[in-house]
């Protein structure tokens, strides 16, 4: 019995000297959501690159909007007498590029009430820009008959509804899918 006593003391002591080398924290997992350096060196990947990737998804966005704005002008049944409110609608739906951008070099420089008041002054020029849309669109919509009301009234709420629906935010991001799962 004695033997046993001292074995099972010895195994004691073993596992008591061996705790702090188990309590260390072993080297850093990446977190959960974090890419590794290389990883992110390739999606970043250089300044060129990743303006070449920039304009090629420009190009298709692009494309989109003008088979989008094709295939509204052909349901549309838009007449001869409407092109100028159309052509005139068009360019109002065109994206602007004209934004000021914040550089987060220069926000992290500034102090929070100044990049606040930089901030404000974004939202105001997007809140400007958003309101130049939206009466240029009543003003499209003025000039179309009752059945092309209808008509662009079906495909705006399909659109708006459709967005919502899946999360888009300012971006486009967030596409959680139907509601429910």
């Amino acid at each position: 019995m004695i033997s046993f006593t001292r074995h099972l003391a010895a195994a004691a002591a073993c596992a008591a000297l061996a705790l702090p080398v188990l309590a260390q924290p072993g080297p850093a997992a990446p977190a959960a959501g974090a890419a590794p350096a290389s990883q992110m060196q390739q999606r970043n990947g250089p300044g060129a690159d990743r303006q070449a990737r920039r304009a090629q998804w420009q190009e298709k966005r692009a494309e989109r909007r003008a088979q989008h704005l094709a295939a509204l002008k052909s349901k549309l049944a838009i007449t001869p007498a409407q092109e100028g409110v159309w052509t005139q609608f068009v360019q109002a739906m065109q994206p602007r590029s004209d934004f000021a951008r914040l550089d987060r070099s220069t926000m992290q420089s500034l102090s929070t009430p100044e990049r606040i008041d930089r901030m404000r002054a974004q939202r105001a020029q997007r809140d400007a820009a958003m309101d130049a849309r939206g009466d240029a669109i009543k003003a499209f919509y003025a000039q179309l008959q009752p059945e092309q009301q209808k008509t662009f009234d079906s495909q705006h709420a399909g659109m708006a509804g459709e967005r919502m629906h899946r999360g888009q935010g300012r971006h486009g991001h967030g596409r959680m899918g139907p509601r429910g799962d």
